[in-house]
């Protein structure tokens, strides 16, 4: 297999194409968003990328059939006069610096066959701790892309995310700027130490206002319940623990 191995299975006509990256990040916001889109709308796999900068592993679906890892695209038509989506997401990011930049340029390729020039990254920004209100963060390449996004409520802080955005979505922003593309992150703020569907659908919502399509949560919501309750057994451990006296909590071991 060659150092990046791309499979084509569609090659759809989309309308004013955005692309779309989710792959996995802090809370694995960016990625639940990504599939929340893929799984919740009328999605179609158009490429397949393979690299030997991934792990070595198969992925294995529910009937027991195996895939070597990939990252994906799938194609959205969305109803109305908004955008289409191109949507890259997959399981694993590149092991190293250079695989990073090789595979963002592969990913970016694949988005300019389609006819992309505007691409937002999605991802999550750790608080380290418990999070009650969930705001989106952003950054652009751009000043005139904050106007627009700032009206649907995405913040723009000094100096946040501390040490900058890493990864694929970094380099969406700066390889993508270098080809004369329109590109933001949009970054959920979470824990950082839980997968967060609530910090997911966030972003989401500034998708939905910012490119004008509609999209149903039940799932997430689903799934934001379960890790409510993880979260409350976690809090109740953790209260326990407090309430033990000290000279209790010692052992010979």
């Amino acid at each position: 297999m060659d150092e990046i191995d791309i499979m084509s299975h569609a090659e759809p006509e989309l309308t004013d194409p955005v692309l779309i990256e989710g792959l996995p990040g802090v809370g694995h916001v960016g990625k639940l968003a990504a599939e929340h889109l893929v799984d919740e709308l009328d999605s179609e796999l158009v490429r397949q990328v393979y690299a030997d900068e991934f792990p070595p592993q198969v992925t294995v679906d529910d009937e027991g059939v195996a895939d070597l890892t990939c990252a994906e695209f799938h194609a959205i038509h969305t109803d109305g006069d908004g955008s289409d989506l191109l949507v890259l997401t997959g399981d694993h990011q590149a092991a190293t610096n250079e695989g990073h930049y090789s595979l963002t340029a592969a990913f970016l390729d694949e988005a300019e066959s389609f006819g992309v020039e505007t691409a937002y990254a999605l991802g999550g920004v750790p608080t380290g701790e418990l999070v009650e209100e969930y705001n989106v963060l952003g950054a652009v390449t751009d000043a005139d892309m904050k106007p627009p996004l700032e009206d649907v409520d995405v913040e723009f802080r000094s100096d946040e995310p501390a040490g900058g955005i890493v990864g694929v979505s970094g380099l969406i922003l700066g390889l993508g700027e270098r080809r004369g593309m329109d590109t933001a992150c949009l970054m959920g703020e979470t824990s950082g130490y839980l997968v967060d569907p609530k910090s997911a659908q966030a972003v989401i919502e500034v998708l939905e206002a910012e490119l004008g399509f509609d999209v149903d949560f039940g799932s997430l919501e689903d799934r934001a319940e379960e890790m409510e309750e993880v979260v409350g057994k976690i809090q109740e451990m953790q209260s326990q623990q407090q309430s033990i006296p000290d000279d209790e909590l010692r052992y010979i071991g």
